[in-house]
């Protein structure tokens, strides 16, 4: 076999990187179409929701724009390229990401107090900034392998906010499912996400024995 066609395990790897960053960006596209800009265009199936965030746009306007910033922050630190080259402008990064975070978790919590999904937005919550503080005490601390662990976790909670919307156009999801059974959804999500997160980092120790 020639050898232009062999992966070594680092080009498999980022090959296997990529792969995920092109589907997670098409899943962020996807849930951008078909749930916020279906908001703007008062789609019958959201009417009480969008209502909902019209009137809740004060704590809204600054979760949406914390946790966008989350979102986009993410795959620019998680680039070894841009962090080798620009380790000022990663650190300054994860500052802001960092601070997003915080914003995010207590506008989300604000958001959600007084109502049945409470609980559930309060557990996100509490995982998000739990695993984002882990990453910056172990990255101040140069443990920068148990920084990356903890900030991969941190990213997984920051995209619950996509995935858990990727069922809202279906019908049966998103008219039948109360408040109390939502909550539970979100829980359901960044337990599942972390799961995987913690998988992935023990891909190697699980799959393999030692001589």
């Amino acid at each position: 076999m020639p050898s232009s066609t062999l992966l070594t395990p680092r080009s498999a790897a980022s090959r296997f990187k990529i792969i995920v960053w092109v589907l997670l960006g098409l899943t962020t596209l996807f849930v951008f179409i078909t749930s916020e800009l279906l908001l703007i265009t008062d789609y019958p199936m959201y009417h009480a929701y969008r209502l909902q965030v019209i009137a809740d746009r004060h704590l809204l306007i600054p979760h949406t724009v914390a946790g966008t910033l989350a979102l986009l922050i993410g795959p620019i630190n998680f680039s070894s390229r841009i962090r080798e080259r620009y380790l000022k402008l990663h650190r300054v990064l994860g500052k802001i990401y960092l601070i997003s975070v915080f914003i995010g978790a207590a506008t989300g919590v604000a958001l959600a107090s007084g109502r049945p999904g409470f609980p559930g937005t309060s557990m996100q919550a509490t995982a998000w900034v739990v695993c984002t503080t882990a990453a910056f005490i172990t990255a101040r601390n140069r443990h920068i392998v148990q920084h990356r662990q903890w900030m991969a976790r941190s990213y997984a909670v920051t995209f619950t906010f996509v995935s858990s919307r990727v069922l809202n156009l279906w019908p049966r999801y998103w008219s039948h499912l109360g408040d109390s059974l939502s909550a539970v959804g979100v829980i359901a999500f960044t337990l599942v996400s972390l799961l995987i997160v913690d998988i992935g980092l023990n891909w190697r120790e699980l799959t393999t024995r030692r001589a």
